[in-house]
């Protein structure tokens, strides 16, 4: 949902756009680079790539299953108990945060408890959003992040999630950034799908501003969380067909932003993605499907590669 670390939010001043390169560029991140092609297919339309970025090498595996394996954990995502197999990503972490939990609704009390974030302090965790038909944004990201370890782990990483549904609430956002700094991951991602107004469409990445305030200091991580979001960004349009959001980010599929304890305190690369607008009932279309939501995996799961292989 749209960003706050809390539901419902207190007043705060507008985000702050901070955009790095326009849409069509965002699109030719992919589509321009030759060994970039995915199976996924490209995205709508072609445009020029920036000169101020490079062509990214292809983060395709050979193969990927069109649904997670049906072999599943005692959590009900993929079974971890095989020795991962060797491939590009070999020796890297992936933390991935499945935003929100779907028994946060149950515990209003606990989450509703205030943590610190560096800049102040803030509810440890929310509820999230839903789509008008009642399709929970935590159920959204429990099942993007688990096909995206599944994506993951076939090309040899380690990945670790801050909650599998395995707990009945949260872990609080100051919890779900120490999770990632302990397992001193190479690249975190938080999945969440927005709540906005009907019309509002499209994904936008979220970069860690720079802060320096209590215990955030993000000063070692602005410049790889920003190399990070922008490489998922571009993929994420080439993957999914999806268009950056048209309304936060200036149409650059990029928000920078300085009030997420998620991301104020984490000392490893991060960023977070919303998916879609859960609120718009084409969004909700396409993040209720399964097939899409597959693709929305692997588009992350390409970015995450570019990322880590560069």
């Amino acid at each position: 949902m749209r960003h706050y670390d809390f539901v419902p939010p207190t007043s705060r001043p507008g985000p702050r756009h901070r955009p790095v390169f326009a849409a069509a560029a965002l699109v030719g991140v992919c589509l321009t680079a030759a060994g970039c092609a995915g199976d996924g297919g490209p995205g709508p339309g072609a445009g020029a790539e920036s000169a101020t970025r490079p062509s990214f090498p292809s983060t395709s595996p050979s193969a990927r299953p069109a649904t997670p394996p049906a072999s599943t954990g005692p959590s009900g995502g993929p079974s971890s108990a095989e020795p991962l197999p060797r491939g590009p990503l070999t020796g890297r972490t992936v933390v991935i945060d499945p935003g929100h939990n779907p028994g946060n609704r149950d515990h209003t009390r606990e989450i509703n408890s205030q943590v610190d974030i560096g800049t102040g302090r803030k509810e440890c965790d929310t509820t999230g959003t839903a789509t008008d038909a009642g399709y929970a944004e935590a159920r959204f990201t429990l099942d993007v992040s688990r096909r995206l370890r599944t994506l993951l782990e076939e090309q040899g990483a380690e990945v670790v999630l801050t909650q599998d549904g395995d707990r009945p609430y949260g872990p609080c956002v100051d919890e779900r950034a120490r999770i990632g700094n302990k397992e001193k991951a190479d690249a975190v991602v938080s999945i969440h799908a927005d709540g906005s107004a009907t019309g509002n469409r499209g994904f936008h990445v979220i970069l860690p501003a720079a802060v320096n305030a209590g215990a955030a200091d993000t000063s070692k991580i602005v410049v790889p969380s920003r190399e990070l979001g922008v490489r998922i960004a571009g993929n994420f349009v080439r993957v999914t067909g999806s268009a950056p959001s048209n309304y936060i980010g200036d149409s650059t599929g990029l928000d920078t932003r300085d009030d997420l304890g998620g991301l104020n305190l984490s000392t490893v690369p991060k960023v977070f993605i919303e998916c879609g607008n859960m609120r718009d009932p084409k969004d909700a279309a396409l993040l209720t499907s399964a097939g899409w939501r597959q693709k929305a995996a692997l588009g992350v799961a390409e970015g995450i590669g570019s990322y880590l292989k560069r």
